[in-house]
C-alpha cells in the first residue's frame, strides 16, 4: 500500500486497504473461535468439582429454558418461540452434579432454539418455532429428559457423528463441535445415556437417559 501511495496511485492504496481490513477482520473472526475451541477442551478435560445432591429435574429443566430464552432474546428481540412442558408430577428427586446437568440442558436448549431459529428464517407459510420438554419416569429404573424441537432435523448421513468432538453442523464460527461431545460425557458420567432422533424437515428429539 506504501508502495502504491509512493507512486500516487490513491485507487490502488484505497483496494489495498480495504484488502486489509477484511483479511484483519477474518483473522479476528477465526482468533475469537480457536479462542472458543481450547476453552472447549479444557471443560473437555476439567473434571467436575461438583458433587452429587438430590435434585428436582422438573425444576432444573424449567430453569434452563427460561434462561436460554431469555439469554437469546438478550441477543436478538427479534426471536420468539413457543415452549411446551410436560413434566411428570410424580418425578422424584435423583442424585446428580446439578451444574453438570444444567450444562447438558443448556446445551441441547439453545441448539433446539438456534435450529427452530434457522427454519424460521426460510419464511415457511404457517412454520411456528416451538420447543417441548418432556419429563418422565421409565419403570422406576430410569428418568427420561426429552428435549424436542421442529427444526430441520439431522440428516441421516451424519446423525452418527453429532456427539464426535469438533464436529458441528453450524456454520464456521457458529459452533465448536464441542458442546454435544461434552453432554454425552457428563451423562455417561452420571450412568445415563443421551440419544439422539431426528427427522428431516420434521425436527430432533434429544432423550436424556439417567439412573434412579
Amino acid at each position: 500500500m506504501n508502495e502504491e501511495l509512493k507512486k500516487s496511485d490513491i485507487e490502488e492504496a484505497k483496494a489495498i486497504s480495504v484488502d486489509i481490513k477484511q483479511n484483519l477482520e477474518k483473522i479476528n473472526h477465526h482468533g475469537k473461535r480457536a479462542s472458543d475451541i481450547v476453552k472447549g477442551m479444557l471443560e473437555h478435560s476439567r473434571k467436575s468439582t461438583g458433587e452429587k445432591e438430590p435434585t428436582d429435574i422438573n425444576a432444573l429443566s424449567d430453569e434452563y429454558l427460561r434462561l436460554a430464552y431469555h439469554g437469546l432474546r438478550a441477543k436478538d428481540k427479534s426471536f420468539n418461540a413457543t415452549m411446551e412442558t410436560h413434566f411428570d408430577p410424580n418425578l422424584p428427586k435423583i442424585e446428580v452434579i446439578p451444574q453438570d446437568i444444567g450444562r447438558v440442558l443448556l446445551n441441547l436448549i439453545n441448539n433446539a432454539f438456534y435450529a427452530v431459529n434457522e427454519r424460521s428464517k426460510k419464511g415457511e407459510a404457517g412454520y411456528q418455532p416451538t420447543i417441548s420438554i418432556t419429563t418422565q419416569l421409565i419403570a422406576n429404573t430410569q428418568l427420561v429428559i426429552a428435549i424436542k424441537d421442529n427444526g430441520s432435523g439431522i440428516p441421516d448421513a451424519i446423525k452418527d457423528k453429532i456427539f464426535q468432538p469438533f464436529f458441528t453442523t453450524k456454520p464456521t464460527g457458529q459452533g465448536t463441535g464441542l458442546g454435544l461431545s461434552l453432554s454425552y460425557d457428563i451423562v455417561k458420567a452420571h450412568g445415563g445415556e443421551l440419544k439422539v432422533e431426528s427427522t428431516e424437515d420434521i425436527g430432533i428429539t434429544f432423550n436424556l437417559r439417567l439412573p434412579i
